[in-house]
């Protein structure tokens, strides 16, 4: 049994949390949310995101980061990229020396464009082999429900990445390893930015050859971006690549479809994060990723022309033509 916390109290991070406790560790998830943490406690619910899913006694509940991590083996992170730093910051006294950063977090930071196990070492100053991160097809809304799936761990360091697939074994989840971090963590952000494509081209009411192609497509953009920083191409034709990216552009528990789909039947920005439900990473990590593209002299259409929508408000009708308005090229060039 392990001594692990999960610092988050929304959806994924109770799915991993039930995960965690049916593999039988010891859990104490931390929410702000006093509300979340009386519900888990006093009920065995998160109600807020998970209603009517009771969840496992092994997990308690905290809003105490000090209480929370104490003695703690394993953390695993689950809260917003943009507001990861300024948390491990204010968390930093509390953690173990020893302990094992596991990221759940699909994101870029915007003001430094690190990646989010880059942030963790640059905070906590310790080695890449202390982080790991998760990356696949785990929808948290079917994941709570013990449906079978499997993900990537990926970690510098095999024998700490095989040890996070282990503390995570159940009959319902299973996790291969990766010492792949680059490639896992850039196929969980940019799969999120396709998924926000996806969900537009649904919202205007395109069919399954348009979504067919934007996944695709979106697919080869992620696996360019990825190889140019030093990822493996075999990754992004795994789990934390292909797998996630199925399931998170298709699935209508996938934030980042929903937030898409809504732009695309003509909601605003804001009517649109609450149609999602969450925390839409894809949205927040557009820009960044363009960027880091632009300075290694790629090119991002799909991230591109996602990036108009969301940053300066033009129509999604208008962006998707332009997306079939680029040069002739070879397909794999």
């Amino acid at each position: 049994m392990t001594k692990v916390a999960v610092m988050g109290g929304g959806a994924w991070a109770t799915a991993c949390a039930q995960v965690l406790a049916d593999a039988g560790n010891e859990v104490t998830l931390w929410a702000r949310d006093k509300e979340v943490v009386a519900d888990i406690n006093d009920n065995h619910f998160n109600s807020k995101f998970h209603p009517r899913i009771k969840l496992s006694t092994r997990i308690s509940a905290t809003s105490d980061a000090n209480i929370a991590l104490k003695n703690t083996e394993m953390v695993f992170l689950a809260i917003p990229a943009q507001n990861l730093r300024e948390n491990l910051i204010e968390w930093k006294s509390a953690f173990s020396p020893t302990v094992i950063f596991v990221s759940l977090i699909k994101g870029i930071e915007n003001s430094s464009l690190m990646r989010i196990s880059e942030v963790v070492m640059d905070v906590m100053n310790c080695s890449a082999n202390r982080v790991a991160v998760v990356s696949g097809p785990n929808l948290a809304g079917e994941i709570i429900h013990r449906q079978p799936t499997a993900t990537t761990i990926a970690c510098s360091d095999e024998d700490v990445a095989a040890d996070v697939a282990n503390v995570l074994l159940t009959n319902y989840f299973r996790a291969f390893w990766t010492t792949d971090v680059i490639g896992t963590e850039f196929a969980g952000s940019v799969k999120n930015i396709v998924a926000i494509a996806n969900g537009i081209a649904v919202g205007l009411g395109l069919g399954e050859n348009t979504q067919s192609a934007l996944i695709t497509r979106g697919l080869a953009e992620m696996i360019r971006l990825g190889v140019v920083m030093g990822a493996k191409t075999e990754t992004f034709l795994g789990l934390a690549g292909i797998g996630d990216l199925i399931a998170t552009t298709q699935s209508p528990l996938s934030r980042n479809r929903s937030f898409g789909e809504a732009l695309g039947q003509g909601l605003n920005m804001q009517d649109a994060q609450v149609k999602a439900h969450g925390t839409v990473e894809g949205a927040k990590s557009i820009a960044p990723l363009v960027a880091i593209a632009k300075s290694h002299d790629l090119e991002m259409p799909i991230a591109s022309q996602v990036l108009r929508i969301i940053q300066d408000g033009d129509d999604p009708h208008d962006v998707m033509s332009a997306l079939l308005d680029q040069p002739i090229t070879a397909e794999h060039e």
